[in-house]
């Protein structure tokens, strides 16, 4: 029998918002490139801004809201700074990290060149597992997810992902990450033996993206924090496909 919500009949996602520097430019990615169709347009009142509505497929919406004084975007804080399997992923506490689009198994690679084609950089596939470090070395029955990752116009993170079993039963993934608490896995300060410290009294260095004050652009120009995942080129021997 397929599981319900006993608490609120959610029916997925209505609409996810983001924003973006270039509203012209968004449209002409999200349409031309990955075929959303616009379906809504709105243009806020007092000339505050404007806010865009895509069908992005099973009866989901992706929004965009454009503020011509919004703040410049800070990669690794308000997004990530590249994709997975390329650079750094992580971004800050509270924000959106990166958008997931469920595709076709038997379409996956298909889509891949075909954004590739289009001239959209990707990362190499990561097939999802339970082992140590979460990616296999090569495809398996143990694989639950495979994707692969790009960003749009503005740097925003986003994925192609299709599910190739059940999702995982509650219960069998690691226990919520808490503040102050070690985390699973050999990774990070506390797997090396470091006092977890909280965030007010970490030092203030190149190490932490959040003393950024410039508007970088690129990944180049930012100072490189350790990765918690593990480069997949090292750690694994799995041969990428880029």
């Amino acid at each position: 029998m397929e599981w319900r919500n006993e608490q609120f009949d959610l029916g997925g996602v209505n609409h996810l918002a983001l924003v973006s520097s270039d509203m012209k430019r968004t449209v002409e990615f999200y349409t031309e490139v990955l075929g959303m169709r616009l379906i809504k347009t709105i243009n806020l009142p007092g000339g505050s801004g404007q806010h865009f509505f895509f069908d992005m497929g099973g009866g989901n919406a992706l929004a965009f809201f454009w503020f011509p004084d919004a703040p410049d975007p800070v990669p690794g804080v308000s997004a990530p700074v590249t994709v997975p399997g390329l650079g750094e992923w992580t971004s800050a506490i509270g924000s959106m990290n990166h958008v997931a689009f469920d595709v076709p198994e038997e379409k996956f690679l298909e889509y891949r060149a075909k954004l590739k084609a289009k001239g959209v950089r990707v990362s190499p596939i990561i097939d999802h597992d339970d082992s140590e470090f979460g990616v296999a070395a090569e495809l398996h029955p143990g694989v639950f997810v495979r994707s692969f990752y790009f960003q749009d116009p503005d740097g925003i993170l986003l994925e192609f992902a299709c599910w190739r079993r059940s999702t995982p039963s509650p219960g069998l993934a690691s226990s919520p990450g808490r503040p102050g608490l070690m985390a699973a896995g050999p990774r990070g300060r506390h797997a090396r033996g470091e006092r977890p410290t909280r965030r007010s009294e970490r030092p203030q260095g190149p190490c932490l993206r959040v003393t950024v004050t410039s508007t970088p652009r690129s990944a180049t120009s930012l100072p490189r924090p350790e990765n918690p995942w593990p480069p997949f080129t090292t750690t694994t021997t799995r041969r990428l496909t880029c």
